[in-house]
């Protein structure tokens, strides 16, 4: 098994909040080989731009392929496939309404990931 734990630069302030530049401190995770790589194949199914337009898309309120492609300004074809990625990696979850497929994040806990990686890109900048 492997053991992630931070060193001692990654550990926060004394009141407990987060200095920019600095890691948060963080619990030990001990997790198999196994459960790492499924990590890995989870954050490759959201490293791309459209999965994480999407993603945000669905953090708003569950959609449809057509809203999505209204929203996104992407070809249909391409979040299609986009949605077949993030289904397969268990990301969202589609729902047939009708004639559609209504689309919806599976957990709260993946959009914090895409969250949280657009907030630290933008405090980059």
């Amino acid at each position: 098994m492997a053991t992630v734990t931070p060193d001692a630069a990654a550990l926060a302030d004394d009141d407990g909040t987060h200095t920019p530049g600095q890691p948060s401190a963080a619990p030990a995770v001990t997790a198999s080989a196994a459960t790492l790589a499924d990590a890995g194949d989870l954050l490759r199914a959201l490293a791309a731009p459209v999965r994480i337009a999407i993603v945000l898309q669905l953090r708003e309120a569950d959609r449809c392929v057509h809203e999505l492609v209204d929203a996104l300004d992407v070809a249909q074809p391409l979040i299609s496939q986009h949605l077949r990625v993030l289904k397969t990696a268990g990301v969202v979850r589609g729902e047939r309404r009708g004639r559609e497929v209504v689309y919806q994040l599976a957990d709260d806990h993946l959009s914090h990931i895409v969250v949280d990686a657009v907030a630290h890109v933008q405090e980059g900048k």
